[in-house]
């Protein structure tokens, strides 16, 4: 008897030291993102409720900012639009293009697997490689398209590519899934090799007959998880983008017809100083993706029911 508590005293001593060394390994994450990520987000909370050009003390004025964005700042509005016209043309098309990708290539025999998956992860190594895009895309007769068209006889003189509105879109578009779709990629071919195979066995027994059903049954529900981070960053990228507009097109461009929350935001804070607006405009874009995190979210756990 003395012995069964003396053992069991023991166990529990050791899971507490488990629990402390994992706990000791976890802390700094927290630390970097309680500094990095929550800190942030609350002080922008805070200072969007003020007037603040970093020179002059912070004043408070209420709800102000908000009221700015949507009832006397037009430009808000338009860069708004833009950004969901964008956000819904590229986080959908991405995501699954991504998840097909991964799903034929899984298909082969793994050396043309692992050539594949290198190829289709290289725009996320390379980042969004705008040099090659500006190139592309010149407004000259050397740009690669306007060379190309030019030689074949479809146009006549060069297409000023980035400095019109009937272009600039469409190219900030294919450029921004082109560039999106390595990480969700690689997570989407990740999570298929790691399906259980005795899954499909025991599907066939209760009467799945073809790969569609067993891609709704079995493959999607399994994946939830590496799909919803892979919706995620999808939304991410979405929702954040900026660089390629600017280095492409500059700011503003042509009637603000590309124009986004975050290249307008980054008019606001490093060139106007308008740090209190500039915050409340950083707060309205963080509600916006996760409302759409939260929809893909319910989305995706309804996939099998």
């Amino acid at each position: 008897m003395t012995n069964n508590v003396i053992k069991k005293k023991k166990h529990k001593s050791s899971f507490g030291g488990s629990e402390i060394s994992l706990f000791s390994l976890a802390l700094p994450f927290f630390i970097f993102f309680g500094l990095f990520t929550a800190l942030p987000i609350v002080v922008s909370l805070v200072l969007s409720f003020f007037s603040y050009d970093m020179l002059s003390a912070p004043k408070f004025i209420g709800l102000d900012n908000f009221l700015r964005m949507f009832v006397t700042d037009d430009i808000f509005i338009k860069i708004t639009t833009n950004t969901l016209i964008l956000a819904v043309a590229t986080a959908p098309a991405g995501f699954l293009l991504s998840y097909v990708l991964a799903w034929f290539i899984n298909e082969f025999n793994p050396k043309v697997r692992s050539f594949m998956s290198f190829l289709f992860y290289a725009p996320a190594l390379v980042g969004n490689a705008f040099f090659i895009w500006q190139i592309a895309f010149s407004s000259d007769s050397y740009g690669y398209v306007n060379s190309a068209l030019l030689s074949i006889g479809l146009i006549n003189e060069p297409i000023l590519w980035l400095s019109n509105p009937t272009y600039i879109v469409p190219i900030i578009i294919a450029i921004t899934i082109w560039s999106s779709i390595g990480v969700s990629f690689l997570a989407d071919i990740a999570g298929l090799q790691g399906l259980d195979v005795s899954l499909f066995e025991a599907g066939a027994i209760d009467g799945i007959r073809n790969r569609w059903q067993e891609l709704w049954y079995i493959t999607l529900p399994c994946m939830k998880e590496i799909l919803l981070f892979g919706a995620v960053m999808q939304i991410a990228g979405a929702f954040s983008i900026g660089a390629t507009i600017t280095t492409l097109c500059g700011y503003p461009t042509v009637n603000n017809c590309a124009d986004t929350i975050v290249t307008y935001l980054g008019d606001v804070a490093n060139t106007r100083m308008e740090m209190g607006y500039a915050a409340a405009i950083s707060i309205f874009l963080f509600a916006m993706m996760a409302i759409f995190r939260n929809v893909v979210a319910k989305l995706l756990n309804r996939m099998g029911k």
